[in-house]
């Protein structure tokens, strides 16, 4: 404790039966034997503090003991709280948990707010405790769990008004400009110029969306055709039009515009139109756009102007992440605009090449196939093209993909190391050749199938004709729940990834230069990967993405609620990490490599909050451990 506790007229003697009867009313000991809560309150020694005392405080060290509030209330400040505010435990609650299993220090400043009483375990009663009570042990875990994704919330500097996990419900609403078909374009121009707005929607009586009219459509649709102004707008509107509902998120909104060219969304409830959101609501901030730098991709004359744009496309991160953007939206985003660019070369390639994309297939692999792409990515791609002859045809294939390679190689996508490109033969094959490959390795199952099938079977297709990749893509999935020992050599060959925490939950890291790096994708991300992955296969689950695969496989593998979504919050927390250290101006990492972080520049917040996520990767690995050990 931070000094010697003043004494106040809370009473401290109370009797074991009225101890138990107010323990009784909070969790975890309302389900817990009464032999439990009384190893609790024989273990435990009163603690009263008068109003401003300073119950806790980081300079006091490891935290000797659990604290249950008797009465009045505690608060903590700063720490975590000057980016989450200010938290507060009242009576029944239990603090500080998350520092009593880590033996660390706290890391806010805890104050009474009012006269109060605690109840004082020691660590090694909790221990002891918890080792007796698996009620008490999962309600301390959970606690731990919801400390990491408040965790995730602090590290996404700003807070929610910067998300784009929210939904569109919750921007300001704003009255859009409408009128309904047979409005006059004098009159509908009119009422633009006067609201100084670009756009007017056209909506039927029940105020449901027909049509659009944007100042871009005037120009070609109304001024050089010579229509007369009296022109119904109806004949001259966009339609069909896309539109969002209020359910959906701002990262929805943000993906329409880019995939579908637009600069204005129309958000419905019940069919009715209620808001409309633009680019400037989702990205006022930008100096450049999502849609207006998918637009110049698509329109690049040439290699050296793509290469360009992949630039800009690294920097539109760089912008992403200091606005506070999470991890997961801005790799989503960083993919997406990877396949526009990626889509571009190949097009461009091929039409230069007189090939039709209509016979193949651009296939996108591992995390670009995830859409989880950071920073720094390298290239893992392949072709499925369609012939009665692939000894013949495969040759111009493979200068097709051998010239796309080589053209991302120049925009900053590196030539991948272990040949994972569509130039490689092994990775240019027709649908029949793809699908006894994975047959091969499903069966087999050998340390390279295993390598292999936790790239290839990540798959997507990207540009030319989708159907030829369908049945690949489904395909592991509806076969490797069939092969036993496939599922078994998997989780084999992810717990052979060990965890970067020593034997007392600290840290573990590589000392290089007298800094102190750590690997977050093969000691962290890595690993969440491939349980997602194993877990997805193993229920025959045809999702791709960590997160998606994580809170699909959850429900059938009768995890907690809070588990699964505290494996989703860990792996965000390390990509987001991940992505802070490739945008770090800092030292450069030993050989190169963007993963790693230098654990010596993160605060002290962001030093618990991964340590939070390691443990949570151990839990995870422990877990397959237990399902597919021997």
């Amino acid at each position: 404790m931070s000094e010697t506790p003043t004494p106040t007229n809370a009473t401290a003697h109370d009797t074991s039966a009225d101890l138990r009867a107010v323990l009784a009313r909070h969790a975890p000991f309302s389900a817990m034997p009464l032999a439990q809560v009384g190893q609790f309150i024989d273990a435990s020694r009163p603690l009263p503090f008068k109003r401003g005392d300073v119950v806790l405080q980081p300079a006091d060290g490891p935290v000797q003991s659990l604290l249950f509030v008797r009465e009045g209330s505690i608060t903590g400040r700063h720490g975590m709280a000057e980016t989450a505010g200010p938290f507060e435990y009242v009576a029944g609650d239990l603090f500080p948990v998350g520092a009593v299993l880590g033996e660390r220090a706290v890391t806010a400043t805890y104050t009474a707010n009012e006269d109060s009483l605690c109840l004082a375990l020691p660590a090694a009663e909790v221990q002891r405790l918890a080792a007796a009570s698996p009620t008490f042990a999962d309600f301390l875990n959970r606690r731990v769990m919801d400390f990491l994704a408040l965790s995730q919330r602090a590290l996404q500097h700003g807070g929610a008004a910067h998300t784009l996990d929210a939904r569109l419900s919750s921007l300001p609403r704003k009255q859009p400009l409408a009128c309904d078909p047979d409005t006059p374009l004098a009159q509908a121009l009119a009422a633009m110029h006067e609201r100084r707005v670009g756009s007017v929607l056209v909506l039927d009586a029940a105020q449901s969306p027909l049509g659009i009219l944007t100042r871009h459509d005037i120009l070609g649709r109304v001024t050089l055709p010579q229509l007369p102004l009296q022109t119904p707008i109806a004949e001259v509107m966009s339609t069909p039009l896309q539109t969002l509902t209020t359910e959906h998120t701002l990262q929805d909104a943000a993906l329409a515009m880019a995939r579908h060219g637009i600069r204005h969304l129309p958000v419905t409830e019940g069919g009715r139109v209620v808001n409309i959101v633009s680019e400037r609501d989702l990205f006022a901030l930008q100096r450049l756009s999502l849609k207006q730098l998918s637009t110049q991709i698509r329109a690049a004359p040439d290699v050296d102007a793509l290469r360009h744009l992949a630039g800009e496309i690294r920097g539109f991160a760089r912008n992403l992440l200091a606005q506070g953007v999470q991890a997961r939206q801005t790799t989503e985003l960083i993919s997406h605009l990877n396949d526009v660019l990626t889509e571009r070369l190949v097009l461009m390639v091929a039409a230069r090449r007189g090939m039709d994309m209509g016979q193949a297939c651009w296939l996108a692999f591992g995390s670009e196939g995830r859409g989880e792409q950071t920073v720094a990515t390298d290239q893992d791609n392949g072709l499925v093209f369609a012939s009665p002859d692939p000894a013949n045809d495969r040759p111009r294939w493979l200068a097709l993909a051998r010239e796309v390679n080589d053209a991302l190689d120049a925009c900053g996508y590196p030539l991948c190391k272990g040949q994972v490109m569509a130039s490689n033969p092994e990775c240019c094959l027709t649908e029949g050749e793809w699908r006894a490959r994975f047959a091969h390795w499903i069966e087999h199952g050998a340390p390279e199938d295993l390598l292999k099938a936790s790239i290839y079977f990540d798959l997507r297709p990207l540009c030319g004709n989708a159907a030829l990749a369908q049945a690949l893509q489904a395909m592991p999935a509806r076969e490797a729940a069939k092969v036993p020992r496939f599922l078994k050599q998997l989780a084999g060959n992810a717990l052979r990834y060990r965890v970067p925490l020593n034997w007392r939950g600290a840290l573990e890291t590589q000392t290089v230069d007298g800094r102190e790096w750590l690997d977050l994708k093969l000691h962290g991300t890595a690993i969440f990967v491939d349980a997602a992955r194993l877990f997805a296969l193993a229920q025959g689950l045809p999702v791709l993405g960590t997160r998606a695969r994580l809170e699909a496989a959850a429900p059938g593998m009768r995890v907690a609620a809070r588990e699964g979504e505290a494996w989703v919050s860990a792996f965000e927390v390390l990509q987001g990490l991940r992505l802070q250290a490739q945008v770090s101006e800092g030292a450069a990492p030993p050989a190169g490599n963007p993963n790693l972080i230098d654990v010596g520049t993160l605060d002290d917040i962001e030093r618990s909050i991964l340590k939070e996520a390691m443990r949570v990767a151990r839990r995870l690995l422990q877990r397959i451990e237990l399902d597919y050990g021997p």
